[in-house]
């Protein structure tokens, strides 16, 4: 098991629309239907943020209730529903813990996103935290920073996060840390010895970054939310990043993980 590779598909995010990316995933029907043919190509978890009417980003648990649906009519990919800063008000950004998916996303600290803050102030993050063990949620702690690791382990301390922790570290997001080397080496020795983690790398550091960590014994998060273009000029699908990573993951000898594979790996319940 310990050379099974999690491939988590991130299909959508806040920022990406139609003109930026063709291929964008805007309505449940796209959100699901696109998922379901990137767990057809070896993804095990679905990062998934949620559109309203207009395209614009939201919160309302009703939409995230209808794209889980019409996933799991399709397979059994784990699904992760985002808790990010860009998705609504503070107060309703925990409302899709309601419908206990298997995992959430958790920022444990704030940083600067391009042209805006990534909020995530003490009291929303330990809310989260406990709304996420009350409802036995594993949450994805999102690190963009290295002090964010110690909140984690703070949380870890305190009970409010059960071991082992899951974490993703995203880098190069303009305003934070930089896609290097050496920063993700910072990052992964700032971890705790049990713990599970993925490198979500933003934009042109994607596939160093990827290759790194897969090389590491880590794990990796593609999609349109992440990465634009496959290279300048042509439009990025999930499925062409998606496979990507496993022609990368074949050439460095790590197996990709079935959805059922990477439960285990992460401690979740069958």
């Amino acid at each position: 098991m310990h050379n099974k590779t999690i491939i988590t598909v991130a299909p959508t995010g806040n920022v990406p629309n139609k003109n930026l990316n063709p291929f964008t995933p805007i309505t449940p029907e796209e959100i699901a239907e696109d998922i379901y043919n990137c767990y057809l190509e070896g993804a095990s978890v679905a990062h998934i943020h949620a559109r309203d009417e207009t395209g614009s980003p939201a919160t309302d648990p009703a939409v995230f209730q209808d794209i889980m649906e019409r996933i799991r009519k399709k397979c059994d990919i784990i699904i992760q529903l985002s808790t990010g800063a860009r998705g609504g008000k503070l107060e309703d950004r925990g409302d899709c813990i309601n419908l206990k998916p298997e995992m959430a996303s958790m920022t444990t600290g704030s940083s600067n996103f391009p042209g805006a803050v990534n909020y995530n102030p003490p009291d929303l993050i330990e809310s989260l935290a406990q709304k996420m063990l009350e409802f036995d949620v594993k949450p994805e702690l999102e690190i963009f920073d290295l002090s964010m690791i110690d909140t984690a382990l703070y949380l870890l301390k305190k009970g409010l996060v059960k071991n082992p922790p899951h974490f993703n570290l995203v880098l190069n997001v303009p305003g934070s840390l930089k896609g290097s080397a050496r920063n993700l080496f910072i990052l992964k020795e700032s971890l705790p010895l049990q713990c599970t983690w993925t490198v979500t790398a933003i934009g042109k550091s994607h596939n160093n970054m990827s290759a790194l960590a897969l090389i590491l014994g880590g794990n990796v998060r593609v999609g349109i939310e992440d990465v634009l273009e496959l290279e300048k000029g042509r439009p990025a699908s999930n499925l062409d990043l998606i496979k990507n990573i496993k022609a990368m993951a074949k050439m460095l000898n790590r197996e990709i993980a079935t959805p059922a594979e990477a439960r285990a790996i992460l401690g979740l319940a069958k």
